[in-house]
């Protein structure tokens, strides 16, 4: 199972990196307007607060220039809204924006934004989106999966003990040994690759300063002081009788307050109803490691040569009541990340959490087949675990049956083991929800901040020919049923704008058989784009662009665009 684990943690810590959780609701200049004077000053919006980088925003000129800004800070009593000076004399032509800032629940999130004073120029300068070194978030995101696992298997075990209470605790120890280490690793891993992390850097230790004044940083170091605390209480355990009770509420004050460490740090820390969101994210957290972990811990404990079956009684208890706390936490937890039931096939994060879902069925499945050999456990003595018989020693026919005794403990430790395996994935899809923009946050991106809904924008790339590569961003203004404008950019391979002699829009709603509907989008020198065209009714249509890059070269791509009243 560790193995298994270890590799699915390694695929998905290569994998590219998740959608951050802030999202870019408004700005000021918005992105690809032209302005008859330059701006004094640049505001960007977010959908949460967001902290500021050394670098979080540069500014280039038509020319692929650098500009020389003032220092970016947050306006007055506004922890989601930036302000950038901007230079007196700027420029005729376009300029690029790109920013990059870290979202309340500790994500890094960046993009790119543009701008015309005057006129709307063909410019050198390049538009990047993500910035993000690969090895750095790879190395970020295995130690993330890391330390989600390793609690689990710490706390859950930690539960087992003090709960099911094992006559033999020495099976255990090796279970608590490496999910300590792994938590120590993983953890001092997680603070030193913190800063390069944000910037989108190679891996380094210069910013490991920056790091310990902000609140993941601090986070970060309460954990790693409650695992010493825990270390020492765990020698004082060995040497010292101390009261059960008294034990019993110092080990639940420390379980409680590490696992604060994730709450605080993630998607309840950021967004509507904050408290109670960090109270239920961390009870979901308990929740989780006392059954998985206690599955695990149950799993070296039917290894040992005799086992009460009080013990897995026990433990049957245990699970069920996780099971209570997961579905009442899952569902407020689930409603405040979607937001609504359309977020939960069209956003990523509801994607993801469906897929959850699947995994947490398969294992509730597992678990009542579990209870089911459970029950046909002998009441009274100890369940002997089956030995294998030395080469040479008297052994049983091949066709002669287990003995009965034999049979439910050998099927439960099988139920078991399948359990514990789709746990880890459920417990991987839980990390990966952590790192994925919540459906709420999207959809409020997606609006801005009179609740009319934003323009309609879509980025369709295209290849043609041998060199003929880049991108079209086509803008549907308000992107809904009656007039719109239509604004076409072409950037070329590298990400500057590019000049082609000819492109075409044109809209079909396949449903209705309407269509094709041509915008009559006109070249207005550098971009193309139209004042009035009319989407006559909802639906899903389909827009068809035709980019030609000369006079032999030229392609048609279909892109799906949503149309609402």
């Amino acid at each position: 199972m560790l193995a298994a684990a270890s590799l699915l943690l390694l695929v998905l810590g290569t994998a590219s990196p998740a959608s951050a959780h802030a999202a870019l609701r408004a700005t000021d200049p918005e992105d690809g307007t032209i302005l008859q004077r330059a701006p004094r000053t640049l505001t960007l919006t977010y959908t949460e607060s967001v902290g500021l980088l050394t670098d979080s925003f540069r500014v280039y000129d038509p020319e692929n220039h650098r500009l020389s800004t003032g220092q970016a800070d947050h306006a007055p009593g506004r922890a989601d809204t930036v302000r950038v000076p901007l230079p007196a004399r700027m420029a005729k032509g376009t300029y690029v924006v790109a920013w990059r800032v870290v979202s309340a629940d500790s994500h890094p999130v960046s993009g790119a934004l543009t701008f015309s004073v005057g006129e709307r120029t063909v410019t050198t300068a390049t538009a990047p989106g993500e910035v993000e070194n690969g090895t750095t978030t790879s190395l970020y995101n295995i130690a993330r999966y890391l330390a989600y696992l390793a609690v689990a298997l710490v706390l859950g075990a930690a539960v087992f003990v003090a709960y099911c209470r094992p006559p033999q605790r020495v099976p255990l120890r090796p279970l608590f040994v490496v999910g300590t280490a792994a938590l120590l690793v993983s953890t001092l891993a997680l603070l030193l690759l913190r800063g390069p992390y944000e910037e989108g850097t190679a891996p380094t230790f210069t910013s490991l300063g920056r790091t310990l004044t902000t609140r993941p940083g601090e986070l970060l170091l309460a954990r790693l002081a409650l695992l010493l605390v825990a270390a020492v209480g765990a020698l004082v355990l060995r040497r010292r009788a101390v009261p059960r009770p008294a034990a019993l509420t110092a080990g639940a004050a420390l379980a409680v307050a590490l696992a604060l460490t994730w709450s605080a740090a993630e998607h309840a820390s950021a967004g509507i109803q904050v408290p109670l969101a960090i109270a239920s994210t961390t009870l979901h957290l308990l929740a989780t490691a006392s059954w998985l972990g206690g599955l695990a811990a149950l799993l070296l404990t039917l290894r040992a040569s005799a086992l009460p079956p009080q013990v897995v009684t026990r433990f049957s208890r245990l699970a069920l009541t996780s099971v209570i706390v997961l579905v009442v936490t899952g569902v407020y937890q689930s409603w405040r990340g979607l937001g609504t039931w359309q977020a939960l096939t069209d956003t990523t994060y509801g994607r993801v959490l469906l897929a959850k879902l699947v995994a947490v069925g398969v294992l509730l499945g597992a678990a009542a087949w579990s209870r089911r050999w459970t029950g046909r456990l002998p009441k009274t003595a100890e369940v002997a675990v089956p030995v294998p018989v030395p080469a040479g020693g008297p052994a049983l026919p091949p066709e002669a049956p287990a003995p009965e005794p034999d049979l439910p403990v050998r099927h439960l430790r099988r139920s078991v083991l399948a359990e514990a395996a789709v746990g880890v994935v459920v417990l991987v899809l839980t990390t990966l929800l952590t790192s994925t923009l919540p459906g709420r946050a999207a959809e409020e991106a997606a609006t801005a901040d009179t609740g009319i809904p934003a323009a309609s924008v879509t980025t369709v790339p295209f290849t043609v020919g041998e060199n003929g590569r880049g991108k079209v961003q086509i803008t549907f203004d308000p992107g809904r049923v009656g007039p719109n404008s239509v604004q076409a950019v072409v950037y070329g391979a590298n990400g500057a704008l590019a000049a082609v002699p000819e492109l075409r829009i044109t809209m079909t709603l396949p449903a209705q058989r309407l269509g094709p509907l041509d915008t009559g989008i006109t070249d207005r020198g550098g971009y193309w784009a139209t004042n009035s065209f009319n989407l006559p009714i909802p639906g899903t249509w389909t827009m068809k662009v035709t980019v030609r890059v000369s006079d032999l070269d030229q392609v048609t791509v279909s892109r799906e665009v949503r149309v609402t009243r």
